[in-house]
């Protein structure tokens, strides 16, 4: 339940990318204050690297921020009882895992994540370019072609969401980039900011949990095959249903930057609700490996 003695007084989304190179039209940022008012980008002039927003949230995050990030904290473990069945060595929680993703990437550029895909004790478990599907990727073969899924990926498409395994590599929906990219920025982190659920909550002070944009817009009443907003008559729309103030502003805005509008206001509206922090599947040994996507029932 949320015990929070102090509440949160502002709430960034970040839009995450695990592409390769320093800077990627693929990150954006946002914030929305709890006084109100519409949420706000916050701008990088030559776009956004990964080891910034890492700066920005050890070295200049205003206090009592909840910070929404749009990638995977952790792997699937409950459905084959470990983040890599039958590799000895496989990690016993979440903080190991981000711990031996940095270790194996230690010398990748940009906090990028190539060296952990391509060890051959860990390739195995994912499906990566080229139409190499490891021999693990399945988990015993049976699934529904998209992955490995979290118990928290279950609740997403239960609530109409189309997730994807964070073993997938492939396709405009592969998420394990990003994912393993930001293991890496939340390992250097070092825990200056609590990651909820692997963390508990704070009672005061900020936070960070992991958020999937699509299920902001569904809370904004857009369907998951809508949940790409590219217009800012659309956005506003959006965020009018979930009680903001509309951007400034008219025409295109690229999908990155929406989603991390709508979802800081997203945040704002649903963050003070008890029940979003006691999800029905969350147990403490899901916290302890696979984490969890706040908003997820």
């Amino acid at each position: 339940m949320l015990t929070r003695a102090q509440p949160f007084t502002r709430f960034l989304a970040i839009d995450w990318s695990g592409a390769a190179g320093e800077r990627h039209k693929g990150i954006a940022l946002a914030i929305a204050d709890a006084g109100g008012g519409p949420p706000v980008l916050v701008e990088s002039g030559a776009g956004w690297a990964r080891e910034d927003v890492l700066a920005l949230l050890r070295d200049s995050l205003p206090a009592n921020t909840l910070v929404g990030m749009d990638l995977g904290i952790s792997l699937p473990f409950a459905d084959c009882g470990a983040f890599f069945p039958g590799f000895a060595d496989s990690p016993p929680d979440a903080k190991a895992l981000w711990a031996v993703v940095d270790g194996v990437c230690g010398t990748d550029p940009h906090l990028a994540a190539t060296s952990f895909v391509d060890h051959p004790g860990f390739s195995p478990y994912f499906r990566r370019h080229g139409g190499r599907e490891g021999a693990q990727f399945r988990c015993d073969g049976a699934d529904h072609g998209r992955g490995r899924f979290r118990v928290t990926e279950h609740a997403q498409a239960a609530m109409g969401c189309k997730p994807y395994s964070n073993f997938n590599l492939v396709g405009a929906a592969q998420v394990g980039k990003s994912s393993l990219t930001g293991m890496r920025m939340l390992h250097r982190l070092g825990g200056v900011v609590p990651v909820w659920p692997i963390d508990p909550l704070p009672r005061s002070g900020s936070a960070i949990v992991e958020i999937y944009t699509s299920l902001a817009a569904l809370e904004a009443q857009r369907s998951s095959n809508r949940s790409k907003i590219r217009d800012r008559a659309e956005l506003n729309h959006a965020l009018a249903e979930l009680g903001s103030p509309p951007v400034p502003g008219t025409g295109p805005i690229d999908d990155h930057s929406s989603d991390a509008l709508l979802a800081a206001a997203w945040l704002r509206k649903v963050a003070h609700e008890p029940g979003r922090w006691n999800p029905e599947g969350l147990t403490p040994e899901i916290a302890r490996t696979e984490g969890w996507t706040f908003g997820a029932f």
